[in-house]
């Protein structure tokens, strides 16, 4: 059984179709890229996939960990599981990083978390990810550039652990440096966690330390390519002008 099956998916945005008919299956420890053209609906698939309530589901259904997700709110798929990074992580004033990522990690398993464990982890994550440990106790993403925003959603995905990660343009605008530390924490959550990600982006370069499974190309709300990591490359060369006519 997939660990994440989407089965005939179809989403509009204020009646709007913008996904039409979408199959899609990952199993765990595998690695899926979602590619295509702006507006084909990458980033609607991961909203929907994490239940956002603007996306609409007008058909098909979601199956993770074979339970039927398509109706439950977000934070009910957050907690078995399911983790979204945005492509411009929001600022929260008023809540730090470090209580940001504990008050998520109670809420996803509904026990108290040991601080001096949880503290401890923390530290040797954010080494990890080249961060700055004085972040931890800064407003959430307040202040923070644009790579240290990225770097923050690693290191709430490594320490969340979830099941299935979407990553949506996590290298969106980022130096070659900063792309290596994010690669370095995506590699690390696929050692760790034998987790499920959908990549979904544009470019190649956070691909290049990663072993990609399969690659998907959407184009106007429906895929109309899956093949292997191969097609990654190829498309790299080519772009999407093929899948277009």
């Amino acid at each position: 059984m997939s660990l994440l099956d989407i089965q005939n998916l179809s989403v509009n945005i204020e009646k709007k179709q913008v996904l039409d008919g979408v199959n899609l299956s990952v199993d765990a420890g595998e690695t899926h890229v979602l590619m295509g053209p702006n507006g084909a609906g990458k980033s609607t698939l991961g909203y929907t996939i994490m239940g956002n309530p603007r996306y609409t589901v007008s058909n098909g259904k979601i199956i993770f960990d074979g339970e039927d997700i398509t109706k439950l709110s977000p934070d009910k798929r957050a907690a078995k599981g399911i983790f979204l990074s945005f492509q411009q992580p929001l600022e929260v004033p008023g809540i730090t990083l470090e209580s940001f990522i504990r008050n998520a990690l109670q809420q996803q398993t509904g026990e108290r978390v040991k601080l001096f464990q949880f503290q401890k982890e923390l530290k040797a994550t954010m080494q990890l990810l080249n961060m700055d440990e004085s972040y931890a106790s800064r407003d959430l993403n307040v202040g923070f550039s644009g790579g240290e925003r990225k770097k923050s959603e690693i290191l709430q995905l490594l320490m969340l652990k979830p099941k299935l990660a979407i990553l949506d343009e996590t290298d969106s605008g980022l130096d070659v440096d900063a792309v290596r530390t994010v690669s370095k924490g995506i590699e690390e959550y696929q050692k760790r966690q034998n987790g499920a990600l959908i990549i979904i982006t544009h470019s190649t370069k956070i691909l290049e330390s990663l072993s990609v499974d399969k690659t998907h190309v959407l184009v106007k709300g429906k895929i109309v390519k899956d093949s292997d990591g191969t097609l990654v490359q190829k498309i790299n060369e080519e772009g999407f002008e093929q899948f277009l006519r």
